[in-house]
């Protein structure tokens, strides 16, 4: 069968026939499937991909890329599921931490967010990666 019947942007059912450090394999049908890369399996961070899925789960998943050439799938769990709105609140208020008033500000500013906000929260969360990392290396 070929790809053509799949269509970019477009839900269908699969099921995990694999599971890799860097995503998981989805059967699409009897003779394709694609991969969610560890990116597209959550909103937020996945630190180990067999805590959020394990071989045989049935997933909804969104068609994110088809290369006809060789036949590739890049499939995406996260854009199927609502971002988790209450969650992302909760840490902008976190992180802005004992300033007074920034509560209201992260509310005001919820749909826009610069690319100095992003890039600071980006580097946050990179550096708690890092220290994580730094962590299992010492054990």
């Amino acid at each position: 069968m070929s790809v053509k019947q799949y269509e970019v942007g477009s839900i269908v059912e699969g099921k995990v026939t694999g599971i890799k450090p860097f995503g998981a394999f989805v059967a699409l049908d009897d003779n394709k499937q694609g991969l969610v890369h560890i990116s597209e399996v959550a909103h937020g961070y996945v630190k180990d991909i067999h805590e959020a899925l394990s071989v045989g789960d049935q997933v909804k998943v969104k068609i994110k890329s088809i290369d006809e050439e060789s036949g590739k799938i890049s499939l995406s769990i996260r854009d199927t599921e609502p971002a988790p709105e209450g969650k992302a609140n909760e840490t902008r208020s976190q992180r802005s931490g004992p300033r007074g008033g920034s509560k209201n500000n992260s509310q005001k500013n919820q749909g826009f967010n610069t690319l100095e906000d992003k890039l600071k929260d980006w580097l946050k969360q990179s550096n708690e990666i890092q220290a994580d990392l730094n962590k299992r290396m010492r054990k």
